[in-house]
């Protein structure tokens, strides 16, 4: 029986269950999935946990169940390439013959001193439910500072006007323009609703320092109750420490069949994985597409694929509360009510598609 273990159940290792269950595994395969939750959490939604407006279940997705998946809980502590063996942290090891790793991502601090230490996150459930614990415990006229006002922070500052409107919020952010990476037609459509809703936006800042209730803005000492980081991500330590080839952000770099090269049987998927677009839940549902593909030649001893096809993205769409949102799809600017209803009815249909 050959062995399949995918690390991390996240959208890559989801749409790879997918694709091979219940039909499509071969007699042959079987499949273990390690994640340190029984559960696939939509990441995508963390900002509305940490923010107060939807419950736990809403952002919890069950895994498939099939006679040859096998689930294990845990963490992984160590990937040895060599001898095609994953260690979890309670010293159990698993043996494969396939691997795909698919372990996702954590905050990127910058060397800020304090910042690890003293500010909440959303990367994780985990760290969403405790983000939530401490919003919620604000008292009203508390001040609450987002650090980064990418799609996750611009997310988590306008779910929070609705759950907690008697909170101050400031959003801090490199750029002159919040979001910069959509256009500024977008980004200047964003910043006024902020300010329609009193929310602070401090642009082209640059935070040196955390302190407990304090950041450093240059050298500015901005008072916050609490400060939640969203100020960039870089792949797992584990990933990380891989001895093998890395770009720039420490994403590992791949084949055209996304295998790490000199490890025909390691596949990488996801946030740790170097590619040619930003990292998403819709490119690593992409790229989990086509690793099936290559397993599926593999198992039957068929060439594999010289190359794929770019991955095609949709667009991006990010909500403003529960009435208004904005976005890019097939590269046009939309907002309002209308990017909103899309956003719900493409998160409605990968739960019903994946529940």
């Amino acid at each position: 029986m050959k062995k399949l273990v995918i690390l991390g159940g996240g959208y890559g290792g989801m749409r790879v269950l997918q694709r091979l269950l219940p039909n499509n595994l071969p007699e042959d395969v079987s499949i273990t999935l390690i994640d340190r939750n029984p559960y696939h959490s939509l990441k995508t939604e963390h900002y509305a946990l940490a923010a107060g407006t939807i419950p736990d279940q809403h952002v919890r997705v069950s895994f498939p169940e099939h006679p040859r998946l096998n689930y294990v809980g845990g963490n992984v502590e160590h990937i040895s390439l060599k001898e095609n063996k994953v260690t979890l942290d309670n010293g159990d090891s698993i043996s494969y013959d396939d691997l795909i790793i698919g372990l996702g991502c954590v905050d990127k601090y910058h060397n800020v001193p304090g910042a690890e230490e003293l500010t909440y996150s959303i990367q994780t459930i985990d760290q969403a439910r405790r983000t939530y614990q401490a919003l919620n415990n604000l008292g009203k006229g508390a001040t609450v500072s987002i650090v980064g006002a990418g799609l996750s922070g611009v997310e988590l500052a306008s779910e929070l006007i609705e759950s907690r409107p008697d909170l101050n919020i400031k959003i801090f952010d490199r750029s002159e323009l919040i979001l910069s990476s959509f256009s500024p037609k977008l980004s200047t459509y964003i910043e006024n609703w902020f300010h329609k809703h009193n929310v602070e936006i401090v642009s082209r800042s640059n935070i040196t320092k955390v302190e407990d209730q304090y950041l450093y803005n240059h050298e500015d000492r901005f008072q916050s109750d609490v400060i939640v980081w969203t100020a960039g991500i870089q792949p797992c330590k584990i990933v990380r420490d891989l001895p093998v080839e890395k770009d720039k952000q420490n994403r590992v770099k791949l084949t055209p069949q996304h295998f790490i090269p000199g490890y025909e049987n390691v596949f990488v998927v996801g946030d740790c994985a170097s590619l040619d677009y930003a990292p998403s839940a819709q490119l690593a549902e992409g790229q989990a597409e086509q690793i099936v593909t290559v397993l599926e030649k593999k198992w039957k001893n068929e060439p594999l694929p010289e190359s794929f096809p770019s991955i095609k993205l949709k667009g991006t769409l990010g909500s403003l509360g529960k009435k208004h949102g904005f976005g890019l799809v097939a590269d046009r600017p939309i907002t309002g009510r209308v990017a909103r209803i899309l956003k719900s009815g493409i998160l409605w249909m990968y739960k019903y598609h994946n529940g």
